[in-house]
């Protein structure tokens, strides 16, 4: 019996997903994420979705709410 192992490349995850992820654990809604950090929720949607990045601004505006470092949301955008 021959094993065949295939070369699979890392795939960076949008940083939206990170958030929905966040957004389900914490039973929050993008609208009251929009609130607490001062974003409107159209600009949480656009993130979530991917059609926009996170701004140096908005990952420290997510940090403030989620804890999480606002290097990592800029780095997951950077490499996404």
């Amino acid at each position: 019996m021959t094993t065949t192992l295939t070369y699979q490349p890392y795939a960076p995850s949008p940083p939206g997903d990170t958030l929905i992820e966040w957004l389900d654990r914490t039973d929050m809604s993008q609208a009251e994420l929009a609130r607490r950090t001062d974003l409107t929720t159209k600009h949480i949607n656009q993130v979530v979705k991917g059609s926009v990045g996170i701004s140096p601004e908005v990952a420290v505006a997510f940090e403030r709410v989620t804890d999480i470092p606002a290097r990592y949301w800029t780095s997951l955008d950077a490499n996404f």
